[in-house]
């Protein structure tokens, strides 16, 4: 049975998003993440994440385009369902039951990226196991969304932490 990872970046100041103006993907934290997503058995993703990831990574080259686009995805959303496009596919039912089924039925484990609310909503249910933290070594002073959001109170438990050389620790914890 896989795990469900939610994992994200983020800046000293708590700052998740937008990533894309501050992460450093190159360095030693991108080699391992990109291992381990690689070896995955696929993302799962909220609707406003997918909708957002399938703008953008279709028309992407490289070594994490070509992961991240053949990668099945696994969409929780109220408002799309079935097959979708970008390798995807609406979960069904409720989400106590279609995650636990989706981990029993994957080879290997799952990601998440992004999704706020969905995250939320998967954390409050107890259906991550993992949290993966990518502390970059930076204060960005500009917007302030947190991992869950401004949600609820999620419990965790420090289950590891790693430095890597470019300065970004993981810190991975178990859901408390």
């Amino acid at each position: 049975m896989g795990k469900l990872i939610a994992t994200t970046q983020a800046t000293l100041d708590g700052v998740i998003d937008p990533v894309g103006e501050w992460v450093q993907p190159d360095g030693d934290h991108g080699e391992y993440s990109f291992e381990r997503q690689a070896r995955s058995g696929g993302l799962v993703l909220g609707r406003k994440t997918y909708e957002g990831l399938a703008a953008y990574w279709p028309s992407k080259t490289g070594k994490w385009a070509e992961m991240v686009n053949s990668m099945p995805k696994y969409i929780g959303s109220h408002t799309l369902s079935g097959d979708l496009p970008w390798n995807a596919t609406s979960l069904e039912g409720r989400l106590e039951d279609s995650i636990p089924r989706l981990k029993d039925e994957v080879d290997g484990d799952l990601f998440m990226h992004g999704s706020g609310e969905f995250a939320f909503a998967l954390a409050e249910k107890g259906l991550v196991d993992e949290y993966e933290i990518y502390l970059n070594p930076l204060v960005w002073g500009q917007a302030n969304l947190h991992v869950l959001g401004d949600r609820g109170t999620i419990r965790m438990q420090l289950e590891d932490v790693r430095r890597f050389d470019s300065g970004v620790v993981l810190l991975t914890y178990l859901a408390g």
